[in-house]
């Protein structure tokens, strides 16, 4: 028992920084109505600029100037919350304030947004890997239980706890604080009686940054300081906060502290025998699982009476209008593919083939986000289910092509239908954070163990072969095979892509896409008229999840192994601002995202012939995912055609520039009546 509380100890140090990010996360949603899931890259963003500091460096956006020297502790820990605090403001000032009108989907997408630009900044400055965080507060140990605990731990906690005692106290009593609760409930009111909802907007923010970046660089030296660990840590925040009900400081930071206990005693169980293993070592990742199985209990328990913040606009999705003339561009299309396969070298052959493996992905978003209006963080952990199936299928009963992929796939459907369950109680935002937290869990208590999952080296897949014939990337083509991947395995997943592009088309033109519209459109009217709301949102789950486990099954045949790190929660972040870019309600969008995809043929082009590496591409990535969610949430497919207006005047005939008499103007103005 002593050493299960030593460990209770241990573990209110990272209690602390995910109450600190609960903190934040409820500043900003009080604030601007939104759930800012960047909120653990700018305690990464402070901790890191606080490191710059230390080190004699100022951290800016790809540069690094010298600044003479190391600044004091003091000074370097001021600076560095300031310039969170900066950070904060510009978001919030930048990203935010132009999505004030769209709905809180797109909010949530632009917070993805700003988390992979801030981690691919840190990325390209220090790298991947970790780095040696100098300690702020007192590391003097305390002999308490047969062992040591260090000061910092419980000093943390209580400057937590103070800190949501004052915010709590502010909210309630000050001015600022009655102004803020009065914009949260209602805009239109607010406004009517001369507050400022984008001043109140901005003050939040700028606390939340300022909480994020100080608790982030306390922290730092008790976990580690890397672009994964303090942001990966928004996860367990965003359940903290979800307790909180994304309005009590006190809970989220009492709730917050309580998942840092729950990592702690989950390391402490691990320790003892009785604790399950694999492959002789102790299961990992199952305190992800916990965080996961704590934010579903949120929901379900406070699913419906999540506050919803009073806005003076109506928030809209972006329009999915049914394909029309679909046959002849995919003619081309198909065409120009098979001539590209048949005369690109083995590394466009390679981008071109990501390239339609990638737009597979996409179509499973347009099924779930752009036609029923739910967002999933989770699927290229559905895409490495599949994956991993068809691997250890084959290993472990030596189940191969065809029955291996379909098995696989079901077993991406049983999964997303399994996490799609709590949408028939939340939807939107609430949706998304459970499904990035299942996303999270399924990364490190699957793919991450060595005995079911695919371990450190990845699992092995050997190649399709049907009759005899090889059809992966190793296999023989009379014409252009001579380096991989073969053009056959490219026309593999020609032949699948078009299957699935005529799938979508056919799911939007049939009555199960009206009522998806529907659905997504209102949930309580499409009720009212009849449609079952539950099944169109379980068979959306199982379609997406169908869809990207088939990408999953293609992927994995084309790298011959499951590598976790291809279906992480950053790549599937890079997805989701890949299709929003390209349009995520069409089928066209998510083929031209396909052609943005990591490893796409756009990509492969940035790297190999223009010399931009691929973090520089995830930062790209994120700033226009940003820019295209503020100047047009329809993403690239549904901008209209230019006019051309200039060259139409050059090409006028003189006549047309004329006046018109009093003839020619009535037979015009009839024209236009008749037009309407």
């Amino acid at each position: 028992m002593e050493q299960l509380l030593l460990f209770v100890l241990l573990g209110l140090g990272p209690g602390a920084l995910i109450a600190g990010i609960a903190l934040g996360l409820v500043l900003t949603y009080r604030g601007s109505g939104a759930i800012n899931v960047s909120a653990g890259a700018m305690a990464m963003f402070g901790a890191y600029f606080y490191y710059g500091l230390r080190e004699g460096h100022l951290l800016l956006p790809l540069l690094y100037p010298d600044i003479g020297g190391p600044l004091p502790l003091p000074v370097a820990f001021v600076v560095a919350v300031a310039a969170t605090g900066a950070l904060g403001l510009l978001i919030d000032f930048a990203v935010f304030r132009p999505l004030r009108r769209q709905s809180p989907l797109a909010k949530l997408v632009a917070g993805v947004g700003v988390l992979m630009t801030i981690q691919a900044v840190i990325v390209l400055r220090f790298g991947g890997q970790g780095q040696s965080a100098s300690d702020v507060l007192d590391t003097t140990a305390l002999h308490v239980l047969g062992g040591t605990v260090p000061v910092n731990r419980l000093e943390l906690v209580g400057i937590v706890l103070l800190a949501a005692v004052l915010l709590a106290a502010v909210y309630r009593r000050s001015r600022f604080g009655l102004a803020t609760r009065a914009a949260q409930e209602n805009e239109a009111e607010a406004l009517l009686t001369g507050l400022s909802p984008q001043k109140l907007s901005m003050a939040n923010s700028f606390l939340a940054a300022t909480v994020c970046g100080a608790l982030g660089i306390l922290v730092a030296p008790m976990t580690q300081l890397d672009p994964n660990t303090l942001t990966i840590a928004v996860v367990p925040a965003l359940g903290a906060a979800l307790i909180a009900r994304f309005t009590s400081f006190p809970i989220a930071a009492l709730a917050g502290i309580g998942m840092g206990v729950l990592r702690a005693v989950t390391t402490y169980c691990q320790t003892q025998p009785w604790f399950p293993t694999a492959d002789g070592t102790a299961v990992v990742g199952l305190t992800d699982v916990v965080y996961f199985l704590v934010i579903v209990a949120a929901l379900i328990w406070r699913g419906k009476s999540l506050p919803v913040r009073g806005a003076y606009v109506e928030p809209r999705l972006p329009p999915a209008p049914a394909p029309k003339r679909v046959v002849r561009p995919a003619v081309v299309l198909t065409g120009l593919c098979v001539l590209a396969l048949l005369t690109f070298p083995y590394d466009m052959r390679q981008a071109l083939t990501n390239t339609m493996i990638g737009a597979i992905a996409c179509l499973s978003l347009v099924v779930l986000t752009g036609f029923v209006g739910q967002m999933s963080l989770a699927q290229y952990a559905f895409a490495g289910v599949a994956g991993l199936t068809v691997s250890k299928l084959a290993i472990n009963a030596g189940i191969g092509f065809p029955f291996g992929p379909v098995l696989g796939v079901l077993a991406a459907t049983a999964l997303g239908v399994l996490i799609g369950i709590p949408a028939l109680r939340v939807r939107g935002v609430q949706l998304a954070v459970l499904t990035m937290a299942a996303a999270v869990a399924v990364q490190a208590f699957g793919f991450n163990n060595p005995s079911w999952g695919a371990g450190g080296n990845g699992s092995p897949v050997a190649a399709p072969t049907l009759f005899g014939v090889n059809l992966g990337p190793t296999g023989s083509f009379p014409i252009n095979d001579a380096d991989q991947p073969s053009p056959l395995f490219g026309f593999v997943c020609l032949i699948l892509l078009l299957a699935v592009v005529s799938l979508v088309v056919g799911v939007r033109r049939s009555s199960l896409g009206k009522r998806m519209l529907a659905v997504r459109s209102n949930e309580r009217a499409a009720a009212a008229v009849g449609i079952s709301t539950r099944t169109v949102k379980l068979t959306a789950f199982a379609l997406s999840a169908f869809i990207v486990g088939i990408a999953g099954v293609l992927y994995a045949y084309n790298f011959g192994s499951v590598d976790p790190s291809r279906f992480d929660i950053v790549n599937t972040f890079a997805l989701i601002a890949f299709a929003y870019i390209g349009g995520i309600t069409t089928v066209k969008g998510a083929l031209i995202a396909g052609f943005m995809v990591t490893e796409g043929i756009a990509s492969h082009i940035l790297d190999s012939y223009l010399g931009l590496p691929t973090n520089y591409q995830l930062l790209i990535a994120g700033v226009l995912l940003v820019v295209t969610l503020i100047m047009n949430g329809s993403g690239i497919a549904l901008q209209p055609p230019p006019k051309f207006t200039f060259v139409r005047r050059l090409l006028r005939r003189s006549d047309d520039d004329a006046p018109a008499t009093a003839t020619t103007a009535a037979a015009m103005s009839m024209a236009k009546v008749g037009g309407k």
